[in-house]
């Protein structure tokens, strides 16, 4: 890990530089997640020789980095994602950001990226979307997207752990990130392909384990299926869905009602929905709340004998996503949906509508709110 000095540049210290012109806001209905951008972006440079840069918040523009830096050859980058949503007071409101800064801190110092300060980007990201707060949609179905990117940007060819770097934060308006809606999703579940192993990456956030399962994605489609189940393991353990973390609602095999989870072992990535959904769900004490390991033969049996009532991914992207049928071993495993949203999936939608767009809210700053649980 490389320290950061004693003279890291503070948020106090941004250069913003307006646009002269502006882009027209697009329709919040019709957003297709992640193609229209902001009028401003957020750039940090680090050096080991200086250590971190002035951040500037500027017109956002095409980047200009070295054709041999090691982002571009050897995935020396990773990345996050979060979101603003504007309540109905008018008042823009971040949620749980500084679980994704820690998570982004922890993926840095994974790709042997320099280290930062969490409150100080966080601060960086929130004067950005204070300069660019007219584009956070008018709408509770439409939010602005957040993405922090961090690249190794030294010129060489050595894999080596990089003495140049550049953050940087663009922001996109996003309505739902599947192209259908809120409907539910079909899931290939094959072990022919695996998004993470133990001792690798999988439980950071690096753009190079979703580059990496863009194939099977592709191969989930020709199977009629929607998002790929990926499996760990001889014994075909449920990991995580697409890019989302996984639930299980049903009666486990002690008769007890459970919302289970796969546990955070090294290959699942630690979701700041995942969380907030556990979270939420042992503070109803309604039902058994776990983290354990689940195979594909135990949802098989349990879907034998009548003991599954809901499915649903979760990420900061869809927020929550029901799960209505899985190819498996040739067979399709159909799981109980009750409508477009199945009703633990629909109360937790609310349930974290609610937090992240309405009055719960904490810690106003400058017009914007952060808004934990």
């Amino acid at each position: 890990v490389i320290i950061i000095r004693s003279s890291y540049t503070c948020a106090t210290d941004t250069v913003i530089q307006l646009a002269q012109t502006h882009k027209p806001k697009p329709d919040p209905n019709g957003l297709v997640f992640g193609t229209v951008f902001t009028d401003h972006m957020l750039t940090i440079e680090w050096s080991l020789e200086e250590g971190w840069q002035k951040p500037h918040i500027q017109p956002f523009g095409n980047l200009s980095i070295h054709p041999g830096c090691s982002a571009l050859h050897y995935a020396v980058q990773l990345f996050e994602g979060m979101k603003a949503y504007r309540g109905p007071d008018n008042k823009v409101r971040l949620f749980r950001s500084m679980i994704n800064m820690k998570r982004m801190l922890k993926s840095a110092h994974r790709a042997c990226l320099p280290s930062f300060d969490c409150a100080e980007l966080l601060e960086c990201i929130r004067k950005l979307v204070e300069v660019d707060q007219d584009w956070v949609p008018h709408s509770d179905s439409a939010s602005l997207y957040i993405r922090p990117t961090f690249l190794g940007t030294e010129p060489t060819l050595g894999v080596k752990k990089p003495n140049k770097a550049l953050l940087f934060v663009i922001l996109s308006p996003v309505g739902s990130y599947f192209s259908m809606g809120a409907k539910p999703v079909s899931l290939w579940a094959d072990s022919k392909y695996i998004r993470a192993w133990r001792g690798g990456t999988g439980d950071c956030k690096m753009g190079g384990n979703y580059g990496a399962s863009i194939y099977a994605q592709y191969e989930a489609v020709d199977y009629g299926c929607q998002q790929v189940l990926w499996l760990y393991g001889d014994d075909h353990q449920i990991t995580e869905v697409g890019t989302m973390n996984l639930f299980l609602y049903w009666i486990n095999e002690k008769g007890e009602e459970e919302l289970a989870t796969p546990p955070l072992d090294g290959i699942i990535l630690p979701g700041v929905t995942r969380q907030s959904i556990l979270e939420l769900a042992r503070k109803w004490g309604e039902f058994k709340v776990s983290e354990r390991y689940l195979t594909m033969a135990d949802l098989r049996q349990a879907l034998e004998e009548n003991r599954v009532r809901e499915m649903f991914g979760s990420g900061t992207a869809c927020v929550v996503s029901p799960v209505d049928r899985i190819l498996y071993q040739g067979e399709n495993l159909h799981i109980p949906c009750e409508g477009s949203l199945p009703p633990l999936a629909s109360r937790l939608l609310k349930e974290l509508t609610d937090i992240q767009v309405r009055h719960q809210t904490h810690n106003t700053l400058h017009g914007i709110f952060y808004s934990p649980i």
